[in-house]
């Protein structure tokens, strides 16, 4: 449920996402490519779109695909109307050059929103070549208790790697 009570994910769109959300944490970020690009194809909605499409990029970063990342986003425009993946939307256009950083940084560890915000910012520094600034939002993240938020088990993994 959200705020509209409109369905933003199927089971289909769901079971990938997932999988490539699993793959991803392990760090098998071929297999993660392969989930999400599934996924894409059936993100039928502006929300689903932006959460897949974040996630995308960020495993063609890792993958070091970083033209094909760039592709990946290019098509999101500035006016979509999201229900509940505004944080997604918002770093896919920190993604895209339109915001910075510090402009999503407001980093209070024990809100989900900005633990989503904080892990894909920690993870836009480290394929950026800023690996100290991603490993003290990783740290700040896990001091939080998001356990169970996407982006802390992320964090998770990344300070284990």
């Amino acid at each position: 449920p959200n705020a509209r009570n409109i369905p933003t994910s199927t089971l289909q769109s769901n079971i990938f996402y997932h999988l490539g959300l699993a793959y991803y944490v392990k760090g098998d970020f071929k297999n993660a490519l392969k989930a999400y690009k599934n996924c894409e194809k059936v993100s039928n909605n502006p929300d689903m779109l932006v959460a897949t499409k974040h996630w995308l990029y960020m495993t063609l970063q890792r993958l070091g695909k970083t033209k094909e990342a760039e592709k990946s986003i290019a098509d999101i425009k500035d006016n979509l109307e999201i229900i509940e993946n505004d944080d997604y939307y918002k770093l896919i256009k920190l993604y895209q050059g339109k915001l910075k950083p510090e402009d999503l940084l407001k980093l209070d560890a024990d809100s989900l929103g900005n633990v989503s915000l904080g892990y894909g910012v920690g993870n836009w520094f480290l394929y950026n070549g800023k690996r100290d600034e991603a490993m003290k939002i990783f740290r700040q993240i896990t001091a939080g208790n998001q356990w169970s938020s996407f982006g802390f088990i992320a964090s998770e993994a990344e300070l284990k790697r």
